[in-house]
């Protein structure tokens, strides 16, 4: 697949590479006749179908807080240039670029295929985390409700889980998570990377302004749902200015406690992100760049299981420092919000299909 000469209106990506795994590699040439007037066609997302045999993922890393997660989508319209989930798109043979999020794939079957896990006779309860790969409050999610079924059979069986999103579609689904959040069976992160609205646009082009990311903390705090904030990723010379005044406007709208993750850049992502960086942020490119390497022991990235969060080196021990000092400031030293795992029940209704298994 060719890719993309110049910047696509509301698109993260500025190229659309070909992918690892592909034999062969289209790169796009200037011939000389396309004139500086000429503006890319608008790229129109696709939503393709995916028929899974399973919902619930299970990993073993060692710096993840959770072992097993749901995600209703792969790619992501948001198009956020430093999301870690771009490689992923590498092994459906397309893009991690432009096809990441604009060709996005769906489980249709989702909440059926989850609630066929959550019957099976040996099912171990633990939280499901909802989001840990990609949005699931994208945009599409308005017209597809995968995420909004799979939270009516979470409901229904009491499985408490997490969930994760820069959106503020999530709020539609407070008749849901507010109850189960008063219950201990559903908690909320909110990712806010920045409070500069131009900042968000061009770097997460099709995700919530960060005033509707506040709102949304806002909203479900009121509804009884236990909120943190996500200060992710953390950019060096970009946005490491904002920590305080971001965590100081979560909390104030209501999150009870914080994270954060240093800028991970692996496989595709740093070409991506310094092609981006070059065409959104020409002036403090080097810089930002010198900074991020100094967080990852003078590579670009660092894939080490005890570091790859958080960085080493000045740079990073600064970050950290900031972050503890501001978290305590500002009335963020909560822990993590601790589920009821010991409320889980298969419903009545549901008894019938659980004696298919016998």
């Amino acid at each position: 697949m060719a890719a993309a000469s110049r910047t696509t209106k509301g698109r993260g990506a500025r190229t659309n590479a070909s992918g690892r795994f592909e034999p062969v590699v289209h790169e796009f040439f200037d011939d000389g006749w396309t004139t500086d007037d000429d503006t890319p066609a608008p790229l129109r997302t696709t939503l393709t179908p995916e028929h899974a045999r399973t919902i619930i993922t299970k990993n073993t890393s060692p710096d993840i807080g959770f072992d097993r997660s749901i995600n209703p989508y792969k790619g992501c319209e948001h198009g956020c240039i430093y999301c870690y989930a771009r490689p992923s798109h590498a092994f459906m043979g397309l893009s991690p670029g432009l096809d990441f999020e604009s060709r996005l794939f769906f489980k249709p079957e989702g909440p059926r295929l989850l609630e066929r896990e959550l019957l099976a006779p040996r099912y171990v309860c633990k939280r499901i985390h909802i989001g840990g790969n990609t949005d699931p409050y994208q945009p599409v999610e308005r017209t597809q409700r995968i995420t909004r079924g799979l939270l009516e059979v979470l409901q229904r069986f009491n499985q408490p889980f997490s969930i994760i999103t820069k959106s503020n579609l999530i709020t539609r689904d407070v008749d849901i998570l507010g109850p189960m959040g008063r219950d201990r069976l559903a908690s909320a992160f909110v990712s806010i990377t920045t409070l500069d609205r131009d900042l968000a646009r061009t770097m997460e082009p099709r995700a919530a302004t960060p005033a509707r990311r506040l709102d949304a903390i806002r909203r479900l705090t009121d509804a009884g749902v236990p909120v943190g904030v996500g200060f992710a990723p953390v950019i060096p010379g970009l946005n490491d200015h904002e920590l305080e005044s971001v965590l100081e406007a979560a909390a104030a709208a209501g999150a009870t406690t914080a994270m954060y993750v240093t800028l991970r850049l692996p496989l595709e992502i740093k070409d991506l992100f310094r092609e981006w960086l070059a065409d959104a942020r020409p002036d403090r490119a080097a810089r930002v760049m010198s900074l991020i390497r100094q967080t990852r022991g003078g590579k670009d990235y660092d894939a080490d299981w005890s570091q790859r969060m958080k960085g080493t080196g000045p740079v990073a021990d600064l970050i950290a420092a900031r972050f503890k000092a501001a978290v305590k400031r500002y009335g963020l030293e909560s822990p993590r919000h601790d589920l009821d795992v010991t409320r889980f029940r298969v419903p009545a209704d549901a008894r019938p299909q659980l004696e298919l298994f016998g």
